[in-house]
């Protein structure tokens, strides 16, 4: 009976997410579509619940009444039958239809929901651009797809459950009211009249406070996240009490938002409790009086007495509820400003499928530029051409900020451009499918970061379908099973099934970059892009790994950057780029002969760090 229920949804609906509207109702109903129908039937089961109860408030005023004017001896064959109903409701009716409530809400709705929000928002994210999260905390993202799937789901059953428990309790009270005497009547519509104030006074105010909460919760777990991610760079710079102030500066922003809610809840709870003792208080004298001129029955007053104890206790339930309900609106609305954003990269509509049977790519016409927050740019490129043919092997050499992996960049198209085109083997990248691209690039940069995964997982990524043997292959040539094989994790798992810790913080940088050279090496795409890709090796091991890197390279077209010119002077062509503009052009030889800024370079590196004359072409195999 429970897995029936719990399989009624799908909480990872397949098909593109999309971007989420940014209207607050548009992007409830977004995440919602997978269980409108149970939302509704849920609704329907919870008035039957609730109308149940106040028939069963009905029944208890007739049953006093029928106590009050029956005699003993001829009780229950007069009122057997309807005692019989009355109890048939009470053990089984009731008990069915709330069993039937809580199937619904909790197997099929409570986990199912907010699971449903958190796989669309995390696909959506993952579809963001490399720009966005340059901007933006990890911890923060995360904690606001975390948060804004539970306050979705909160919103939504709040809002249906205080509809159906307002409309068919207050409906029922009045009815029964009403019918005993008008007169008891009147107390409840002053009530609901100072309810409405209390509620138009306080909600309004909890909202803004909510939602400036909601904000100052993700800043602060977006702080505390960030330090537990460089806790390196924090010991190595000995400063942890300015990391300290920096989360306690968040921390008292968040707790300024907690004390002004908890004053608003204060003032509330009193304006509730004296409007409730009010409304019991006007209820008991108008029954009393009502009483006294025979106007109605005990049973009434019961019934009315009752219906007012559970209004006075619902009251409180559902002034909090609809303080809850504008709370989680404001954690909505929050989350709206970060998940509903368009990706600044998105792929056009019916983008094709990349091919490279040559590996020819042309940098026509570049145009780009980073924005900044203050709406001013920095240009990088503004009409850049640069053409490699298929296999060539290109290096790209300039000082630091020249544009080079900005270069590299773009062609993955991490960024879109201002201006121009790149085209690989005639296709413009902006026209095909991001996975495409990059399926066809293998890259290795300087800053390598892995997954908090096994070893192997981090080697097979991008390369899913790679055979043990494959894997092995590629860390031997990435000389990587000089360490692996000696690697252990906390849960005891050793070798490429040792996990490699966040961002691969287990590992040294070099021992990072042997494992990324070994998924480069894997992976076997027919583009290339080394981004200082032997920066972090020793001599000795960087050496060794360069000849599995030039083996790499045969067939492939090839884009390396590095600052240290040995590694790259044996290319094809060497490519000087200064402010944007290519200043320089030729293999080693022709830029060392021509005088230029390559030669400054490798004059001030004392040949490339090599020891080498700028004349010694041959210690460079030339």
């Amino acid at each position: 009976m429970f897995r029936f229920f719990e399989d009624l949804v799908d909480p990872y609906p397949s098909g593109e997410p999309g971007t989420p509207p940014r209207g607050l109702f548009a992007f409830i109903l977004h995440f919602s579509r997978p269980v409108l129908g149970l939302l509704v039937a849920m609704s329907l089961v919870t008035a039957l619940v609730s109308a149940a109860e106040v028939l069963f408030f009905h029944y208890m005023g007739q049953l006093v009444d029928w106590l009050a004017d029956a005699e003993r001896e001829g009780f229950l064959a007069e009122y057997g039958w309807r005692l019989a109903g009355m109890a048939a409701l009470v053990v089984i009716g009731l008990p069915l239809l709330t069993l039937l409530q809580a199937l619904v809400t909790h197997q099929s709705i409570f986990g199912n929901y907010p699971m449903i929000g958190r796989w669309l928002a995390h696909r959506h994210m993952l579809g963001q651009s490399l720009a966005f999260y340059q901007d933006e905390f990890a911890g923060r993202v995360s904690q606001k797809v975390m948060q804004t799937a539970l306050a979705i789901r909160e919103t939504v059953m709040k809002l249906m459950d205080l509809m159906v428990y307002v409309i068919v309790y207050f409906a029922g009270a009045m009815l029964l009211m009403g019918q005993a005497e008008p007169w008891l009547m009147l107390p409840l519509v002053i009530w609901l009249a100072g309810y409405i104030a209390i509620m138009w006074g306080f909600v309004p105010r909890l909202r803004a406070v909510s939602m400036a909460q909601a904000d100052a919760r993700a800043l602060m777990t977006g702080r505390i996240v960030d330090s537990y991610s460089n806790i390196q760079t924090i010991k190595l710079f000995a400063d942890t009490h300015r990391e300290q102030a920096y989360a306690r500066d968040a921390m008292e922003g968040f707790m300024a938002t907690v004390h002004r809610q908890m004053r608003l809840a204060t003032g509330l709870t009193v304006s509730l409790t004296l409007l409730n003792s009010l409304l019991l208080a006007g209820i008991a004298a108008a029954a009393i009086g009502a009483w006294y001129m025979e106007a109605v029955s005990l049973g009434a007053i019961a019934v009315a007495i009752a219906l007012v104890m559970r209004i006075r206790f619902m009251s409180n339930w559902i002034l909090w509820e609809v303080a809850g309900l504008f709370e989680n609106i404001g954690t909505v609305q929050d989350g709206i400003n970060t998940i509903a954003r368009e990706p600044a990269v998105r792929d056009r509509p019916g983008a094709a499928e990349l091919a490279v049977p040559q590996g020819e790519i042309r940098f026509e016409a570049l145009r780009f530029g980073y924005a900044r927050p203050d709406g001013e740019g920095v240009r990088v490129f503004d009409g850049l051409d640069l053409t490699l043919a298929p296999g060539e092997k290109v290096g790209l050499i300039g000082r630091s900020g020249a544009g080079k992996s900005t270069l590299a960049n773009l062609l993955l198209r991490f960024f879109d451009l201002e201006g121009g085109r790149i085209l690989i083997d005639g296709q413009d990248v902006a026209t095909v499918t991001q996975e495409s691209l990059r399926r066809h690039i293998g890259m290795v940069t300087q800053d390598t970061s892995l997954l908090h995964r096994s070893v192997r997982d981090n080697i097979r990524y991008g390369s899913p379908g790679a055979s043990e043997e494959a894997i092995l292959e590629a860390v031997r040539r990435a000389h990587a099973d000089a360490f692996i094989d000696d690697l252990v994790d906390l849960q005891g798992r050793r070798g490429l099934d040792a996990h490699v810790g966040e961002r691969g913080v287990k590992l040294s940088g070099g021992q990072r970059q042997r494992i990324a050279i070994a998924r480069v090496l894997l992976k076997d795409a027919p583009i290339l892009v080394l981004d200082e890709a032997t920066s972090a090796l020793d001599s000795e091991v960087e050496a060794a790994i360069q000849e599995q890197l030039y083996a790499l390279m045969a067939g492939k077209t090839v884009i390396a950057i590095a600052h240290r010119l040995s590694t790259i002077a044996m290319l094809d062509r060497l490519v000087v780029i200064d402010e944007g503009r290519i200043v320089e052009s030729g293999s080693h030889r022709e830029l060392l002969a021509r005088g230029g800024l390559y030669a400054a370079l490798w004059r001030r590196q004392s040949g490339g760090f090599l020891g080498l004359d700028i004349g010694d072409e041959a210690a460079l195999g030339e």
